[in-house]
């Protein structure tokens, strides 16, 4: 079913109430630089900090950032070791500026695989933001589709032998019920970085009727300018949800970069 449709003259359309990105390309920049892959990712830190103080300014009520998937765990000790410190400091390091831009902090994912340290960073920075009432950032950690969907069909195949579900009543918000965050309403558009084409395993139930919009820049590139053009080409879109949108003006011809469209 279509949400309804948030209006933003100063952008010319349509406006996302949740945003998803997929933040690739942190250790390409680094060798771009002649640096080591890793000081990618602190860089990146400094993307996060900004969009998601912009997205809160700007009114976006949900972003979700994919920050580390299951299948990162594959990477080399010392750069998974590298990551996870670095999550724990950036938990903390960026608590004055969730509390001063009224952020509530949430993580999905198999949380309980991330160190002790982290995981004990992550669940005090959601205690201390909770209250907030401004922009939710969600932080995708430990985090696969495939594994989200898993871990629901574990639970939902309980609950039916247990007769707390019946057969006759499943349907897709059911199936929704059993994912790791089912309140927050799923992305109205999804920005991936580095030029890829590909979804990498990232909300793969709740993207079905997401807009793709796909940026040339690395992630540690992506600031405020990137996401002012990501929304702007978002507001031509003319989202159906399968079905026609009578009288629908033709989208305007996107002159200033490459956008990807999700139908």
């Amino acid at each position: 079913m279509a949400r309804p449709k948030i209006e933003r003259p100063d952008f010319g359309g349509p406006f996302p109430e949740h945003i998803a990105v997929i933040m690739d390309g942190n250790g390409r920049w680094a060798r771009g630089q002649g640096l080591r892959r890793v000081l990618g990712h602190s860089e990146g830190v400094h993307s996060v900090r900004e969009i998601t103080t912009e997205c809160a300014r700007m009114g976006v009520k949900s972003l979700t950032l994919y920050a580390f998937s299951v299948e990162n765990f594959k990477r080399p000790k010392a750069e998974v070791g590298f990551l996870m410190r670095l999550l724990s400091k950036f938990l903390v390091d960026e608590r004055p500026t969730l509390m001063n831009n009224g952020v509530r902090l949430r993580a999905i994912g198999r949380l309980e695989e991330l160190p002790k340290n982290a995981l004990a960073a992550l669940r005090e920075t959601e205690r201390l933001t909770e209250r907030n009432d401004g922009m939710l950032l969600r932080l995708a950690l430990a985090y696969g589709a495939r594994a989200e969907l898993a871990d629901g069909l574990r639970r939902f195949a309980r609950d039916l032998a247990a007769g707390r579900v019946r057969e006759q009543d499943i349907d897709d918000e059911t199936l929704r019920g059993y994912l790791y965050d089912p309140h927050t309403p799923d992305p109205d558009l999804l920005i991936r970085t580095a030029g890829e084409l590909r979804v990498s395993n990232f909300l793969l139930w709740q993207i079905s009727y997401s807009e793709i919009y796909v940026a040339k820049e690395c992630w540690p590139q992506f600031r405020r300018p990137q996401l002012l053009a990501a929304l702007e080409d978002y507001a031509r879109r003319v989202r159906k949800f399968g079905g026609l949108v009578n009288d629908a003006p033709a989208p305007k011809p996107d002159t200033t970069r490459s956008g990807m469209r999700a139908r």
